[in-house]
């Protein structure tokens, strides 16, 4: 038998870039901080937790869902793949991120109580409060240089 849930978080960051980031093997790994192998390609394989995690994506909707087979190592050859549903949404403070992991085995509770929270969500929760600043940063940065490259505008002479 198995079972499913949905966990919800507030990601500092828009569901495009939680999207992206998620997809991308840089990203994810510096997002968890472990090795991860990601693709934004429909069936291609992914891992994650350095080889904890594998499966694949199965449907893709740029900067709103993320559909992917998951299996961990503590999955034995009796047990279907499980299905992650990553859903994300504009919120206040950033982005929804729903999750709705199915088909896990019985008596593997640890994911919902406290493994995605821990794993995923307060690791994504403190890379993306990162990024935040050195975006600002970045931004203020290239308005100063936009402001310096302005020419004063070319008043005529009064007669």
């Amino acid at each position: 038998m198995s079972y499913a849930f949905t966990l919800t978080a507030i990601i500092p960051a828009t569901p495009r870039a939680v999207y992206d980031t998620w997809l991308d093997s840089r990203g994810h790994t510096a997002m968890t901080g472990s090795t991860a192998k990601m693709s934004a390609k429909v069936g291609a394989k992914v891992s994650a937790w350095g080889g904890y995690i594998s499966g694949r994506n199965l449907k893709l909707v740029p900067g709103k869902r993320i559909v992917q087979s998951w299996r961990t190592t503590k999955f034995t050859d009796e047990h279907e793949d499980s299905t992650i549903t990553v859903t994300l949404a504009a919120a206040k403070g950033g982005t929804r991120l729903t999750l709705r992991h199915a088909n896990v085995p019985d008596g593997q509770t640890s994911y919902e109580k406290g493994g995605w929270q821990n794993s995923y969500f307060a690791q994504m929760q403190a890379y993306f409060a990162k990024q935040a600043p050195a975006k600002k940063k970045a931004a203020a940065t290239k308005t100063k240089r936009k402001a310096a490259k302005r020419k004063p505008a070319k008043r005529g002479k009064k007669s």
